[in-house]
């Protein structure tokens, strides 16, 4: 199954996410090599929302990963909440497409900015 986990940032958390950054990349890394996190970031402009795409079995693994995540018990997540979802275009993407995309860009410590389309990732 895959979920969305949306993350709603306090409004200043471009000033106060370097105390948290770098436990929660290593907690999101933990979470790849899991297989679990697929694909996640910041949208820009502004940095309001963050978007964490997981290929899990249930609910519960991705509200796990919400619960210790440093930016959410460093109070720098307001509210969040998972949303189940079914990739359709182009077409349900595999694991390995999505994991080498996230490689390419280094999405877990970057914003999404200048993502390119999903079917140009091969």
């Amino acid at each position: 199954m895959h979920f969305l986990l949306f993350y709603t940032y306090v409004p200043d958390i471009l000033e106060r996410r370097p105390q948290f950054r770098g436990a929660h990349i290593k907690h999101a890394r933990e979470s790849v090599a899991r297989g679990e996190l697929l694909l996640g970031g910041a949208l820009a402009d502004p940095v309001d929302l963050g978007v964490l795409f997981f290929s899990a079995p249930s609910k519960d693994v991705v509200e796990a990963f919400a619960r210790i995540d440093p930016y959410v018990t460093g109070g720098l997540v307001t509210e969040w909440k998972v949303r189940a979802c079914t990739p359709v275009a182009p077409s349900a993407p595999s694991r390995a497409r999505i994991s080498a995309a996230a490689r390419a860009v280094n999405v877990t410590a970057s914003t999404c900015r200048g993502l390119t389309s999903p079917r140009s990732v091969r």
